[in-house]
């Protein structure tokens, strides 16, 4: 029979024992401890932002949640993860256009916007643009895109792959048209 202090010992070998052959290594973890986790360097919830020329409002931006990353990146971004509501003014300070998507992602040095999922632009004329990849171009004043497109006017849907166009979508061109509808007003 074992006596207390060896019953003991023998458990805390037994312990020992279980704990060193449970410990094993994964390198690809350890590898991961050194890498940095990169942080936005300001966040924000429910952010509007107003963009003025010369005292006109041109650009109202709507977010409920925004991340900017400046530090130790090549190109300071701003993302939006949960989505943006942008209105764009005309010169007198009127709604012209407005546009929508469920992500976006601001790169600050080339001024340009990228827009993803569920992209929606309508201009002055109710003319309607659905995509789900946007570029904006804020230093051409220009939206492009690679992706599918579906405008739709008060008289006809059009379709293609493709598009270049004025900042207020009043004038645009489809790079391949794939199809186009005619809307009858009887039909309607």
């Amino acid at each position: 029979m074992l006596s207390l202090k060896n019953r003991s010992k023998l458990f805390l070998l037994m312990v020992l024992s279980i704990f060193i052959s449970s410990c094993e290594t994964n390198r690809d973890e350890v590898m991961a401890l050194g890498k940095k986790t990169v942080m936005p360097d300001l966040t924000g919830k429910d952010v509007i932002l107003l963009y003025s020329d010369s005292t006109i409002l041109k650009i109202k931006l709507q977010t409920p949640q925004m991340q900017k990353y400046d530090k130790g990146a090549k190109e300071p971004v701003t993302i939006m993860p949960k989505g943006l509501f942008v209105t764009f003014y005309d010169n007198k300070g009127k709604e012209n256009t407005t546009l929508k998507a469920d992500y976006g992602v601001r790169y600050e040095r080339s001024q340009k916007m990228e827009v993803k999922y569920n992209v929606e632009v309508v201009n002055v004329n109710g003319e309607k643009l659905n995509t789900e990849h946007l570029i904006w171009d804020e230093q051409k004043k220009k939206i492009i895109s690679n992706a599918f497109v579906k405008i739709t006017t008060a008289k006809e849907i059009i379709m293609g792959k493709g598009l270049e166009a004025n900042q207020d979508f009043t004038q645009y061109e489809i790079k391949e048209i794939t199809g186009s509808i005619r809307i009858d007003d009887n039909q309607l």
